[in-house]
């Protein structure tokens, strides 16, 4: 196993931008980017043992740093959406941005995913890096200096894990996810909606409206077009006059995943595509996930001159729920002054035989 690095690009401020290249021993590979702790490649071999490339992104760090569909980014202090834009902790009223609709959707404008990150500590031994931040009090509204890393670690057997640490001096807000767009037949190769999905949830959060608030209850897939308990094609039930595909233009929906517990990383979602026989598992201590069918990525100039569109990739983004901090009943990000934040959610990517 080893790491190297090369330069990615100068932003507009000036700072030099590196790429991390995190390659196994079988010469399958993950590349990073200390902007935004975004993830720019993950290849491994297809049934024919050809590497293939499986999320969707930019060749160059411009493209990253508008990056409107948020491809490969790490996102904090707060995954999806807060609605209204304010919540309260310990008395004291938060408001943020409204920059999506009336809403805060991943804490932006400007969150994690468009700030340069330090690099702490780079391993060959466990093939991973690193990457921290200060993020100042007040930063997008948020309460408390947070001091926080993500670590990438590319293991032997092709399982991408994703470490997320913290701690802040105040009351604040904790849910960190990554928006990695994954297409298992290759980014650029077209549609996503050929391929299995299997999400071991009974119950998701419907959304009130379009603007994807949940509406504060649980409900069970049994029934609907939400069911992916067995594996499916994403597609099979998208476009079915469902009232909850109609709002979000496809899946764009929070599961509630089976057994969780604190700290019990498990078994959540797997991915298939039989074109190329990669199948992806995602493991995680989260008690969420947040499945989105890229409903509105449109003309998205990509990699290797692909232009991506519609339905061309999918998100499991893990989580808890959109809006909990406000939802009593849900799962709460608050993170108390002094209390260590840690999460951990791993991608493992193998040839179904």
């Amino acid at each position: 196993m080893s790491v190297s690095e090369r330069k990615f690009g100068v932003l507009q401020t000036g700072e030099t931008v590196k790429i991390f290249h995190l390659e196994n021993k079988s010469g399958a590979y993950a590349e990073v980017t200390d902007f935004g702790a975004i993830l720019v490649k993950v290849c491994v071999p297809d049934k024919d043992g050809t590497l293939t490339d499986v999320v969707l992104g930019y060749d160059d760090l411009a493209s990253y740093e508008v990056n409107g569909c948020f491809f490969g980014s790490t996102i904090g202090r707060n995954g999806n959406r807060i609605g209204g834009a304010k919540f309260s902790v310990n008395g004291k009223e938060v408001v943020l941005a409204q920059n999506e609709n009336d809403n805060n959707l991943h804490s932006g404008p400007d969150g994690f995913e468009k700030k340069l990150w330090k690099v702490a500590e780079i391993s060959d031994d466990k093939n991973s890096v690193i990457f921290n931040r200060i993020s100042p009090d007040g930063e997008n509204g948020f309460p408390g200096e947070f001091d926080v890393s993500v670590k990438y670690e590319f293991t032997e057997d092709n399982e991408l894990r994703i470490h997320y640490q913290g701690i802040c001096d105040e009351p604040t807000v904790a849910n960190m996810t990554n928006h990695s767009y994954f297409n298992l037949n290759g980014e650029g190769s077209g549609t996503a909606m050929d391929q299995y999905l299997t999400i071991h949830a009974k119950y998701y959060t419907p959304v009130a409206d379009s603007h994807s608030i949940p509406t504060g209850v649980y409900e069970e897939v049994a029934g609907t077009p939400m069911d992916f308990s067995t594996a499916k094609q994403i597609g099979q039930d998208i476009e079915a006059e469902f009232e909850q595909l109609k709002f979000t233009g496809g899946y764009d929906h929070n599961y509630v995943t089976d057994n969780y517990a604190k700290g019990n990383r498990r078994l959540i979602a797997t991915a298939y595509s039989d074109k190329t026989g990669i199948a992806m598992d995602v493991t995680s201590d989260c008690p969420c996930v947040q499945f989105y069918a890229a409903n509105f990525v449109e003309n998205e100039h990509g990699k290797n001159g692909h232009t991506y569109n519609k339905r061309d990739a999918f998100c499991l983004e893990t989580q808890v729920e959109p809006n909990a901090v406000n939802v009593e009943d849900f799962h709460s990000p608050v993170l108390n002054a002094g209390e260590q934040y840690d999460s951990v959610t791993a991608y493992h990517f193998y040839i179904r035989k």
